[in-house]
């Protein structure tokens, strides 16, 4: 599938993935930390993945571990920082929200530190919440 707002595209074509872009830019992030290059390339194929571009340039990318019907984990969105506060993450999420492997999914999970507001209005649950939950 693929949805356009010019100059920026997303996609969930893995072929047109830039993994010379994915896999620092997850080694540089908080929750990926040096995550070796094999396990970032076995965690696409595995994966539903979404490449966000400015015209052929990769600049974004999310992943999500779906059964495609009752289950959706939503992991390793990421904006390149010179687009970030433009709206293209809010973009990218919908854009995940609307694929039919995610909209089926009746179960929406996510761990982050940050930008809960962001995927909690989307009617994902923040995992370390359910943690919390269970404990009480």
């Amino acid at each position: 599938m693929e949805w356009k707002r010019e100059p920026y595209r997303v996609s969930d074509d893995k072929s047109e993935l830039d993994l010379f872009y994915i896999v620092p830019a997850l080694q540089d992030s908080y929750w990926a930390v040096g995550r070796p290059q094999e396990k970032v390339e076995e965690s696409i194929q595995n994966s539903l993945c979404f490449g966000l571009y400015e015209n052929d340039r990769q600049i974004g990318f999310a992943r999500v571990v779906t059964d495609r019907c009752t289950f959706a984990w939503i992991c390793d969105v990421m904006v390149h920082p010179d687009f970030r506060g433009t709206g293209l993450g809010k973009w990218v999420i919908e854009c995940v929200e609307d694929h039919p492997w995610v909209a089926a999914a009746t179960q929406k999970l996510l761990r982050t530190r940050d930008a809960h507001g962001l995927y909690e209005r989307y009617g994902y649950v923040v995992c370390d919440a359910m943690v919390k939950k269970a404990e009480k």
